[in-house]
């Protein structure tokens, strides 16, 4: 699953919210867009290692209270220390580049205290992982090096913060990712941590009516 196929999904959900005529929620509808890091745990840290991360998304207000839809993509890079060589190679890459296409569609709760916001969210999805292979030819003493896709299924749970700076928030967001598929035969888990901005649409539309 590849970013440009992603991006469109998250610009029809905008769409979709656009035509909603109730705007009473001040967040109703916000653009997400994050950068970071995501810390491997567990059994992952044995094969990946932070690099960073940026991450996508969108919130959509769900009725008049705090409930939101929260659709975001992952692309998180790890440097991946191979332990075991894949099917059909004989030596194993150390310090190479893994990078996750995922998407998790989640549903939140935001508690709005003056200029500050708190949230949570949980959800699931799922896409791929590419993780790099090295081929040796030892007769000719050349290297080749191609990616392995990775699917697996996603859940991930967490929580962040917001402040209002006008038309958009900052915020600092946290989850925990697990993976239902393995690789490397170990578990996939992850804490991504990020910082970013949101612009609030429902404003920005408001003003254009």
């Amino acid at each position: 699953m590849k970013l440009k196929l992603l991006t469109p999904l998250l610009l029809l959900c905008a769409t979709i919210s656009i035509k909603v005529k109730a705007q009473s929620r001040p967040d109703k509808l916000y653009s997400m867009s994050g950068i970071g890091f995501a810390f491997p745990m567990g059994e992952t840290s044995d094969y990946f290692k932070p690099k960073f991360s940026t991450s996508l998304g969108i919130n959509l207000g769900l009725g008049n209270g705090g409930l939101f839809l929260y659709p975001k993509v992952s692309l998180h890079a790890f440097t991946f220390n191979q332990i075991t060589p894949d099917a059909g190679y004989t030596y194993t890459l150390q310090k190479g580049r893994a990078t996750t296409y995922l998407l998790n569609v989640a549903l939140g709760y935001r508690k709005i205290v003056n200029k500050w916001a708190f949230y949570g969210f949980a959800g699931a999805g799922g896409g791929i992982i590419l993780t790099p292979q090295a081929g040796v030819n030892t007769s000719t003493l050349q290297v080749t090096q191609d990616n392995k896709s990775n699917s697996l299924g996603i859940a991930e749970g967490g929580a962040g913060i917001e402040y209002n700076i006008g038309g958009a928030n900052l915020f600092v967001e946290a989850s925990y990712m697990y993976g239902f598929s393995k690789i490397q035969n170990r578990a996939f888990n992850t804490v991504p941590i990020s910082v970013g901005i949101k612009p609030n649409l429902s404003k920005l539309l408001s003003k254009l009516k």
